[in-house]
């Protein structure tokens, strides 16, 4: 480790945290990006290693929720597909546009959406996508994936928790079956973005290599917690994330 034990266990601490909180809702690098730099790791090596120890632990949710829910990947290729055009869409926007400009708009929305996931208790409650053909779902997924999608390459906090909230909403699935959706678009987007992180050097494997065991224990009690409890456990921790992104957006623009 290239800091000492005190640090060390910090960080352990953060990771297998942020992994639970990851699991059950997203925005686990929330917490991470802020633990490896108050740690001591370098800025320039921050991201990469945060995405390795993430993506590692990511796989271990994924799993997880698809063993239990046994849901067709085929029938999701589209919206993975959807996915991937929206972020390398974003990506190549983010280097015309200055993304700054979303903070406001987010700063506006976290709060509503925060309040309607932890106000309204029924919310992701009950699963009712079968009320929908497959067709129409694939349909409504590919929808709602695009443009979050894009989000994700343009500016990136929260991705995963708005694919839970989207895809609860506006496919109808409980937030059981839209956590485990969204931790496949995650993995995806960030096994993307690792592998720019590793092709410019910019990983630090052996913090990376060591954090991935706490994020892999993390991710498999948030989404044992996930499997068993539903959204009596994953609504409120969602609408946590959100505030919580809410006052990283805040403090970053002031």
């Amino acid at each position: 480790m290239p800091f000492g034990p005190v640090e060390t266990a910090f960080l352990a601490a953060c990771v297998f945290f942020a992994g639970i909180v990851d699991a059950l809702a997203g925005g686990g690098g929330l917490i991470t990006l802020p633990a490896y730099l108050a740690a001591g790791l370098p800025p320039s090596f921050a991201l990469g290693t945060n995405k390795l120890s993430s993506c590692v632990g990511t796989v271990v949710s994924t799993a997880r929720y698809h063993r239990a829910l046994k849901f067709s990947i085929k029938d999701f290729l589209p919206v993975i597909a959807a996915s991937l055009l929206g972020s390398w869409l974003g990506a190549r926007g983010a280097l015309l546009v200055d993304p700054s400009w979303i903070r406001p708009m987010l700063l506006l929305a976290l709060p509503i959406v925060s309040y309607l996931v932890w106000s309204k208790k029924d919310f992701g409650s009950s699963d009712e996508s079968h009320r929908l053909s497959a067709s129409e779902r694939t349909r409504r997924g590919v929808l709602v994936t695009l443009p979050i999608g894009v989000y994700d390459g343009f500016f990136g906090p929260g991705t995963g928790t708005f694919f839970a909230i989207a895809f609860a909403r506006w496919c109808r699935h409980d937030l059981l079956g839209a956590t485990a959706r969204a931790k496949i678009l995650n993995l995806v987007s960030n096994v993307g973005a690792l592998g720019a992180f590793i092709w410019a050097g910019r990983v630090s494997w052996k913090v990376g290599l060591s954090m991935s065991i706490l994020s892999v224990l993390g991710h498999w009690v948030g989404s044992h917690l996930g499997v068993k409890r539903g959204a009596a456990l994953i609504r409120p921790v969602v609408a946590l994330v959100c505030a919580g992104l809410f006052v990283k957006i805040l403090f970053d623009a002031l």
